[in-house]
């Protein structure tokens, strides 16, 4: 017995083949999609600003202020 996706030889169809294409193609674009929204830049700058501030408090309690 063969696989519906295969022919009787054991290769795959070209739907099958087309459909897997299409499955790996779309993964990876939405992967990329996720990857751009999960670090915006504006995140980033708020991060720098609030490392910054926080040097300058630590700085600022050394000197005795």
């Amino acid at each position: 017995m063969t696989e519906p996706d295969y022919t009787a030889d054991g290769v795959p169809t070209f739907d099958y083949v087309r459909d897997r294409i299409e499955n790996k193609f779309t993964t990876a674009e939405a992967s990329t999609e996720l990857a751009d929204e999960a670090a915006p830049e504006d995140k980033f700058e708020e991060r720098e600003k609030a490392g910054i501030d926080r040097l300058e408090e630590i700085r600022r309690s050394m000197r005795g202020e």
